[in-house]
C-alpha cells in the first residue's frame, strides 16, 4: 500500500499543483495560459495563411457560417472572445454598423453597433489591429487585451458573444462559459465554434492521420514551428465531444442549447441563449 503522504490525486502535479491538459502533456494549472501564450506569440504572424492551409480554406465557410446564424443587427454590441486576429469582427462590422441617417424601422436614429475583440495575446491582437487598419477600418472595433475566464467588461453588456476556434486553449472551460454567460444580456446569444469529434468513421481515421503528420510539417515549413502545431492537433483531441460540451454549456446557466455539425463534425457550431 502506498503511504498516505505519498498519494496524489489524478490531476495533480507531484509537487501539490493541480494539473490540467496542455495537448497530449499534463501541466501545472497556472502555467497553462504562458503555454498557449507562447504558442500564440510565435505563430501569430502566419496564423492566418496557416489556417487556410490546415483547413484547406474551409474554416472561412465555418466562420461565415457562424456569422450567418447570429445575425448580427445594425446598433448590436458583440464581445468576441480570443478573437485577436480579427476575422470575425471584420465579418461582423459591416452589419452591426449603419450608415450616417440610417434609423430602426420604427423611425428612431441609432447609435452604431460595436464589436469588442477579446484576446489573451498581444501579438494576436496587434496582428488583427494591422489587418483592420490594412482594410481601412479604424473605427467601430475595440481591441481588448483580457482573458476569457476573466473578460474585461461589465455585467451584462452586450448582445451577443462568439468565440471561434479559441475556447479550446482555456484553462476552465466552466470558467469561460460563466463569463461568456456573465457578460450578455437577458436575451443575449452565445455561439461558440471549435474543433470536434467526427462523426464518420471513415473520414475520422483520414483526419487523425492529416492532423499528427501534415499539421506539425506544415507548422515547420510555413510557420517555422513544428511543435505548435503539434499543440494545436493535440488540443483539438482533447477538446469534449459535441454531446459532452453542449452539457457544460448548459451547465454554466445557457438555456436553448444547440449544435451542428459542420464538415461531418470536423467543426462544431454551438449556439445558446442567456434567458
Amino acid at each position: 500500500m502506498v503511504p498516505a503522504m505519498t498519494r496524489t490525486r489524478e490531476n495533480e502535479h507531484p509537487n501539490g499543483a493541480e494539473e490540467v491538459d496542455f495537448g497530449f502533456r499534463r501541466v501545472p494549472e497556472r502555467e497553462k495560459a504562458g503555454l498557449v501564450r507562447e504558442v500564440f506569440d510565435k505563430v501569430a504572424p502566419r496564423y492566418d495563411l496557416m489556417n487556410d492551409l490546415m483547413s484547406l480554406g474551409i474554416h472561412r465557410l465555418w466562420k461565415d457560417a457562424m456569422v450567418a446564424e447570429l445575425a448580427p443587427q445594425p446598433g448590436m454590441q458583440v464581445l468576441d472572445v480570443a478573437g485577436g486576429t480579427g476575422d470575425i469582427a471584420l465579418r461582423m462590422r459591416p452589419l452591426v454598423t449603419r450608415r450616417p441617417g440610417q434609423t430602426h424601422d420604427a423611425g428612431r436614429p441609432s447609435e452604431d453597433g460595436i464589436i469588442y475583440v477579446s484576446d489573451i495575446n498581444p501579438e494576436m491582437l496587434a496582428h488583427g489591429r494591422d489587418r483592420a487598419l490594412d482594410k481601412g477600418v479604424v473605427d467601430g472595433i475595440v481591441w481588448l487585451c483580457g482573458d476569457a475566464e476573466a473578460l474585461p467588461l461589465g455585467d451584462m453588456a452586450v448582445d451577443a458573444v462568439t468565440i471561434a476556434f479559441g475556447i479550446r486553449n482555456v484553462t476552465h472551460l466552466d470558467r469561460a462559459l460563466s463569463e461568456a454567460r456573465r457578460v450578455l444580456r437577458p436575451g443575449g446569444r452565445f455561439l461558440c465554434l471549435e474543433f470536434s469529434r467526427v462523426s464518420l468513421p471513415f473520414i475520422d481515421r483520414i483526419y487523425d492521420r492529416y492532423s499528427f503528420s501534415m499539421l506539425p510539417a506544415l507548422g515547420r515549413m510555413v510557420a517555422g514551428n513544428e511543435d505548435a502545431y503539434r499543440y494545436l492537433a493535440e488540443s483539438i483531441r482533447r477538446f469534449p465531444p459535441q454531446e459532452e460540451f453542449a452539457g457544460m454549456i448548459a451547465k454554466a446557466g445557457f438555456d436553448r442549447v444547440r449544435y451542428r455539425n459542420l464538415s461531418a463534425g470536423v467543426a462544431a457550431l454551438h449556439g445558446a441563449w442567456r434567458l
